[in-house]
């Protein structure tokens, strides 16, 4: 059904997680955990939605990173926009938020502008309130630290290497998104 150039997703990441040596060791032991979060986030990609980003304060520097750069190889022609913008941009005063209500209120205007066609993708604490937004969605995609919840990728803020494991972490998202757009794997498996 599928065809010889598409392969399985898990067995995709465990390959490029070996391809890079020892610096990405470390993920080898949670490539199960990698590879479903990410393969769910892809498949939405892949569907067209749009990528709505949101970190931590501590994690703003990755996020800026994120969006200045997952786009640029398209400066090559090497693949189509990626729709990726960040809460901050769609609501500037998403920081400033507290309360179930004033969250509805911020959900229902992003399910208007963007047909319920988006997903977020939270990086940062469990229990900072900005990932608040985030897990009210059965279909986010969370790097999430120090908590343990339904379908993270799970990382502890406390890792002397945390900053340097997010790029890591980065660098194969990319990779992967650009293996699935290009059909050399299938994120669905």
């Amino acid at each position: 059904m599928l065809n010889s150039c598409v392969s399985d997703f898990a067995h995709w990441s465990l390959d490029a997680i070996r391809e890079e040596g020892g610096s990405l060791s470390w993920l080898e032991e949670q490539r199960f955990e990698w590879s479903k979060t990410t393969a769910f986030a892809l498949e939405q990609v892949l569907q067209g939605k749009s990528i709505i980003l949101i970190t931590d304060e501590k994690r703003k520097w990755l996020e800026q990173y994120i969006l200045s750069s997952l786009n640029s190889s398209v400066l090559l022609l090497e693949r189509p926009l990626i729709p990726i913008v960040s809460i901050d941009a769609l609501f500037v005063h998403y920081g400033s938020i507290s309360g179930g209500e004033m969250i509805d209120v911020v959900d229902d205007m992003l399910s208007l502008s963007h047909k319920d066609d988006y997903f977020f993708w939270y990086i940062g604490k469990g229990d900072d309130k900005r990932s608040d937004i985030a897990k009210r969605q059965d279909n986010s995609y969370f790097w999430m630290f120090d908590e343990d919840f339904n379908d993270a990728f799970t990382l502890k803020s406390y890792d002397k290497n945390l900053d340097i494991k997010l790029l890591q972490l980065y660098k194969l998202f990319n990779a992967s998104l650009n293996a699935a757009m290009f059909g050399e794997v299938d994120a669905s498996s």
